[in-house]
This record gives C-alpha cells, structure tokens and sequence, in this order.
C-alpha cells in the first residue's frame, strides 16, 4: 500500500522509525489549507502540475495496437533464485488468445536482465525492443497468427534484479540471524522489473498461473495461489510450485523466500459457512508475536464478508505473510511489515483514538482483495477504485466493530491528510500515478454518497450488489458512475466528476438576511451541474436541501448565522458564509 496503501503503502510513514514524524509533519502541514469546516473560500490551493509522461510512460501506460491485439489468459513463471550472487534466471510462458490477426505482441522486461531468447512453437523467433533502454519489446512471429488461435511464446532470461522503489521491488534482505529474506513489491515499478509479462493493468491472466520457483534447502518461497507441492531437485536448491486458479494483476505475484515458520487455519463465512483456508507465515525469532497479532484475519473476514460477500479466492485461500517493508496486497498472499503492532507502525493512524484498536496493515491490505484484485482498474489512473474503496472498508471494519459513531469519526480523522491539490484521476494511457488524495478523498466521497442516499439499510445493499456485480472484472470510473447511475436513479455524473476530476473541494455558500429572516445557499464548484443534494439547519432537526451552481435558493432561517449546523462528518465539502448581497 502505497502512499500509496494497498499498492505501495502509503508514502507517508514507510520507512521504519520515521513513519510517525512523517506522518505528523504530513497532517500538520495539510490541516492549514483543507480543513472542510473552516469555512474557508473554494481553490485555496492551485493544482499542482504533474511531470510530463516519458516516452517509456507512454509505452507502459498506453494500451497500444500489439497489447489490445491479444487477449492475456495464462502464465508459467519458473525461476531460480541464488541470495549469493543476488542473481535470477527462468523462464515465463505467456499464453494468449489473438483478438486480431497479427504477426507481433508487445510484452514487457527491463532491459537490466539479459533476454536469453524467445521461442514459439519450439523455435526462436525474433523480437525488438522499442529502444535500447525500453522495457517494451516486440515478438515477431513467423507467421500470422489468425483471430481466436491461442498460442504460447516462452521467454528465457537472466540477470541480477536493480533494487528500486519504495520497497526495493526485487530485495536481497537478510533476517537478525543474517539468512537470507527475499521479497517482491513492484506496485509502481511494474512486474517487469523481474519478470517477463504484458505489464499493463487492463489485460490479466484469465485461467491464472503457475509458478515454480527454486531456492537453495532451508529456505522457503511462499507466492500466490494454492500451494502445490515442493521438489528436492537435488543440487541444493528445492522448487516450491504454486497454482493461481483466478485472474491476478501482474504486480500482485509475488516472492516471498525465507525460514518462513508455517501455521494454518480455516474461517467459515457466518452467512454461508463456506470455508476458507488460512496460512501464516513468519520468521521464527517473530513466531509468537505474529501467531497473536495474526489472530486478527478471522475477525476482518467477517466484516468484509458480512458487507461485500465471499471471500474472493476460496480455491486459493487466505495467506498473511511476514515481510520487511510496511504491506502490500499480493493475491491471496498479503505481505504484513507492521511490527506486529496495532495501529501503523504503533501511531495512531488517523489521530482519534480509534486505530490502535487494529493492526492497519492487515485490515487495509487484506481489503484489496476485494477492491485492487477481485475488483482491478483497467488502468493505473483509477486506481482510486483499489484505494478510495479500500480506506473506506477500514470504515465498515471499524463500523463492523465498534460501531457506526466510532466508524464516521475513524473517517473523519482522515481529513488533515487531503491536499486538495490535484484532481484524483490524472491522464490516462500514461503511466501516471494518482495523487495520495485517492485513498482519503476518495473514500471520504463514498461517505458523502452514502449521506446522499440517506438510507442505511440501502447503502448497504448497494455496495454489497456493485461489489458482487464487478468481482473479477478490470474496470474504469465510467462503469463505476454507471452502476451507481442505474442502481440510485439519479444522475450522480456531476458528483463523481467534482470529488475525482477536479481538484478543489464543492463549497457550499452561504447568505444570511436577517431582515428577511432567510438564508440563501449554493454550491460553488468545478463541475458543471453539480447538484448534490446535503442537510443543513439546526443539529437536531437538519433540512434537506439541493443547492446548485447556477442561482441562490433560500430557506428560513432566523436563529444566528453561527447556528447554521453543515454536517461535515457526513458531507465532505467546504464551507464559506458571503456577508454582502452584492458579494455574488
């Protein structure tokens, strides 16, 4: 996760004894200029202009004619893995389905690994790379390839992986004994750092994947999937072999190699009694302390499942796995840094008192499995869908709990951190990361639209029907806004448009007359047609109104202006009284 969370972990506090100053330093500085209920003007802030998008962005961002030519359906990923020489070397074979006839496919491998050859058929056939330093390379076929024909191709390769990224990507760590601790966590960096794929987010691996990887005896690789079996292969090393029986988004597999002690479980779904499986993976110095802390994963499955439905991958199972960086939401083999501490890294994560209740780490990246794996976003620039969703889970686990009061304040103490800055969905087709707002805006923009349909018992059934509606599909914000179109009856467009496309916040203003005893109210926004309607008056007896951007409408009102309650727990806007009539 990200500052990314789920993704990448969030930006802010990830690194190991600053998590804490960073995080404070973070919310102090964003309190100043974003607070909703300051009752400040709209556009206190300017967009930030993000950097231009390198040609190498453009080739990874973009969906280009020889990625949407082929339909992705299956990987075979083998590797050895040596902790000496810090060096990797295999082969991955890429199944497809052509959706085009065509005689070339576009994948991906950075060009720090040595590409040994590509074969098709049982023959080498050759490929190009889009320039010396790309990672995009092109496989030429012998011959066209006819629309619906599967076919496979096989590439070798070798190399020493670059450690790069928040969390090294490919990392040759060692545990407190000094053996050897291997992880993957390329979120950002994209799957391509170590492996050959079509990296990309639109395109999965339909039928799912194997993966073989070997290590030297003693050492254990926990990866995706259902474990298989492990092979002495005789020459030092064993093969541990995993099958992943669902779709899965190349920077979710994942390597995990260690003296991992292993101990399972099962959790039955309170509703169905479908069972899933458990396994926990620690290193022995940390053995107690995870089997405690761990003991939390039964309770976040039945919250989830209570909300959303099954758990997502019951043929693959639950895994929680011990890693040395904060978390990261790998299919069914969530990676867990968080010091075997509630909270994150031991803070109170959100500032009011609630956090250190949980351990962050597992509640909001075991969420990803049901928004960022189960749910995936057809590209990079919605990822709002994996976060803003996910934070908001942190909410329904808490509500789950502890109630819905400790729940909107769990949220709420998120606020300090929004910038505000940038619109949460950047350009598309460019590789472009979206700003961190989309963890806490975005989930704060699904408490507001849980206050617009004003109906619990609804809201409910609407996440639970759209989460069961788009479980194993990649998917962008327009099929979001769609669904949710369909599903309410109103056209909510302009709502999603203002939180996610524009960057400043919808101010709700406000004109007293005590003369005339009323109070005259609009919204100044970014988005033409923005109507949302709010409930605004006295704390115990709210009003629902519908502001909207093009004319003052008007309520009684002739208690003081100060009165006035906007219930910002509810509605995350901004808020500005005008004093004068001609101030419009």
């Amino acid at each position: 996760m990200k500052m990314r969370l789920g993704g990448w972990l969030f930006v802010v506090g990830l690194l190991v004894g600053v998590a804490g100053a960073q995080t404070k330093g973070m919310a102090s500085a964003q309190t100043a200029t974003t607070t909703p209920g300051a009752k400040v003007g709209q556009g206190a802030q300017p967009p930030v202009s993000g950097l231009m998008p390198t040609k190498e962005d453009l080739l990874r961002g973009g969906y280009g004619p020889y990625r949407a030519n082929n339909d992705l359906l299956f990987y075979h990923l083998t590797l050895r893995v040596d902790p000496v020489a810090k060096t990797i070397a295999g082969t991955n074979v890429v199944r497809f389905r052509m959706l085009k006839d065509g005689r070339k496919i576009q994948l991906e491998l950075t060009p720090e690994l040595t590409l040994d050859g590509i074969t098709f058929e049982g023959k080498a056939v050759a490929y190009t790379r889009a320039a010396a330093d790309s990672r995009s390379l092109y496989v030429e076929f012998p011959r066209e390839l006819k629309v619906g024909e599967v076919a496979e191709v096989t590439v070798a390769y070798h190399g020493q992986p670059v450690t790069q990224g928040r969390f090294g990507c490919f990392s040759f760590d060692k545990d407190k004994e000094g053996k050897p601790w291997i992880t993957t966590a390329c979120e950002g960096e994209g799957a391509s750092v170590w492996w050959p794929n079509k990296d990309q987010w639109k395109d999965e691996a339909q039928d799912g994947m194997e993966l073989d990887i070997a290590v030297p005896n003693g050492l254990m690789d926990v990866s995706n999937g259902r474990f298989v079996a492990s092979k002495d292969l005789g020459d030092g090393y064993t093969e541990w072999k995993w099958r992943v029986h669902y779709p899965i988004n190349n920077y979710d597999v994942a390597l995990n190699i260690g003296e991992y002690q292993h101990w399972s479980g099962a959790h039955a779904n309170k509703e169905t009694g479908e069972q899933t499986t458990l396994d926990f993976y620690a290193l022995p110095e940390d053995l107690e302390k995870a089997k405690v802390q761990f003991a939390q994963v039964p309770g976040m499955l039945d919250a989830y499942e209570h909300y959303l439905g099954e758990y997502p991958f019951d043929k693959d199972g639950y895994k929680l796995i011990e890693v040395p960086y904060a978390g990261m939401e790998h299919q069914t083999a969530v990676a867990y840094g968080n010091h075997f501490e509630n909270g994150y890294y031991g803070h109170d994560w959100t500032g009011v008192g609630i956090s250190p209740k949980f351990d962050f780490i597992i509640i909001h990246e075991s969420g990803h499995e049901w928004f960022g794996n189960s749910i995936t976003a057809a590209d990079r620039s919605d990822m709002w869908i994996h976060e803003g969703w996910t934070t908001y889970l942190e909410e329904l686990y808490v509500e789950y709990r502890w109630g819905k009061v400790d729940a909107i304040k769990y949220l709420n103490g998120l606020q300090p951190k929004i910038r505000n800055r940038q619109a949460i969905i950047p350009e598309r087709g460019t590789n472009a990361e979206p700003t961190e707002d989309q963890y806490f805006k975005g989930a704060l923009m699904l408490n507001t639209l849980r206050s617009v349909i004003d109906d619990d018992a609804k809201w409910f059934a609407d996440i639970h029907d759209f989460y069961q509606h788009f479980k194993y599909q990649n998917i962008m914000t327009e099929d979001v806004v769609a669904w949710w179109n369909q599903r309410t009856g109103m056209n909510l467009t302009p709502f999603f448009n203002e939180y996610l496309r524009h960057a400043a916040l919808p101010v709700l203003e406000l004109r007293f007359d005590r003369a005339k005893g009323t109070v005259a109210y609009r919204w100044s926004a970014d988005e033409a047609g923005f109507a949302m309607p709010i409930k605004i008056g006295e704390r115990e007896h709210l009003t629902l109104v519908t502001p909207v951007t093009t004319e003052w409408k008007t309520m009684p009102w002739t208690a003081d202006p100060d009165t006035l309650e906007v219930p910002h727990d509810s509605y995350y806007v901004g808020e500005k009284t005008v004093n004068s009539i001609g101030n419009d």
